[in-house]
């Protein structure tokens, strides 16, 4: 039975909201466990945690396979290899940015991910914005900022490692949505080509950079059962927000990903203030919050109308579509985002 395009358009809207939700709960989820973990006990090593991650969401992915969910697919070996050498980045920088650089600067960082992530659309996708388009995301920068930007002090080596991470994380997150469309891969195929790699790299690389980091061994480190469930809940809760993160992607944009997802730290900052008391909010962070989230539904709003964010291709349409740059495929004179 045909929908029509009115109740499409429903399930779509129903689809992505459901989307967002389940990255906005497992990334607020994965927040607390590993702040519970790190912080109370004393657990330092993110990068291994992180490797612990994606082996957790390998063996998901292997299990899929087996039930007939995640289908052979292809992808190829170069193209794998760049989107973990990304990720990769992407990880160890953050990590790095955030124990070299204050919270205020580290923050800083993490927003200017939206601005290099428009100028990759702009630039290999051809992707044109709205002014309504623009001011909603300088909108939703500035409430954030007011929300979460306090002390602003930085370094040199505090600097290189938050452009390793910026650039890192906007380049893995514009690479998902790029090969789910380049090579028709869905959210479930291209976790399980890119997870066991991925597990593989950062359980063997992980000790290592962590111990630089800390100056603590992962093997030294005295584990309690506590401890250890707080590691277990983290690697579960982590296959839901790699999972949720590729589906969130693929069905937008990464642009819309970093907009959208300021939602979580919101979220954080309304968890933080009810389990922590009155010191984490108070009317400047309200403030922030209002800021953002009119910026969020403005954004939602203005990328939605036409013109709002096109994808424009300059090339004459044909019956047969050709590869553009190795990136677009031609076709009409302006593509909806």
């Amino acid at each position: 039975m045909n929908m029509s395009p009115a109740s499409k358009a429903d399930h779509k809207a129903a689809v992505d909201a459901a989307a967002w939700m389940f990255n906005v709960v497992t990334s607020v989820g994965i927040i607390i466990a590993n702040k519970a973990l790190m912080a109370t006990y004393g657990f330092s090593f993110a990068t291994t945690l992180t490797g612990l991650h994606f082996a957790t969401t390998t063996l998901m992915t292997v299990a899929l396979r087996r039930l007939g969910y995640i289908q052979d697919s292809q992808l190829p070996l170069f193209e794998l290899l760049r989107f973990v050498l990304f990720a990769n980045f992407s990880i160890v920088g953050m990590n790095v940015s955030l124990m070299w650089n204050s919270v205020g600067f580290y923050q800083i960082a993490k927003l200017s991910m939206i601005p290099v992530s428009c100028f990759l659309e702009v630039v290999l996708d051809k992707v044109q914005y709205s002014k309504d388009t623009k001011l909603s995301i300088a909108l939703v920068l500035l409430g954030v900022a007011v929300c979460t930007v306090t002390d602003v002090s930085v370094n040199a080596k505090g600097f290189i490692a938050a452009f390793v991470a910026v650039w890192s994380t906007s380049l893995q997150q514009y690479y998902i949505h790029f090969l789910q469309r380049k090579y028709s891969l869905g959210s479930f195929n291209l976790l399980g080509h890119t997870a066991p790699v991925q597990a593989a790299s950062l359980l063997l690389l992980g000790p290592f950079v962590d111990y630089w980091l800390t100056n603590k061994r992962v093997d030294a480190y005295h584990y309690s059962l506590v401890s250890v469930f707080l590691i277990v809940l983290s690697c579960t809760i982590a296959i839901g927000t790699n999972l949720s993160q590729f589906i969130c992607i693929g069905r937008f944009t990464a642009v819309s990903f970093q907009v959208i997802g300021h939602m979580k730290t919101i979220f954080v900052l309304i968890l933080g203030f009810l389990f922590f008391g009155k010191e984490g909010l108070n009317i400047h962070v309200v403030l922030g919050m209002v800021i953002a989230i009119m910026g969020m539904i403005w954004y939602g709003n203005a990328s939605s109308k036409p013109g709002g964010k096109e994808r424009v291709n300059y090339s004459i349409p044909s019956n047969k579509p050709e590869k553009q740059n190795g990136l677009l495929e031609s076709g009409a004179l302006e593509e909806k985002v």
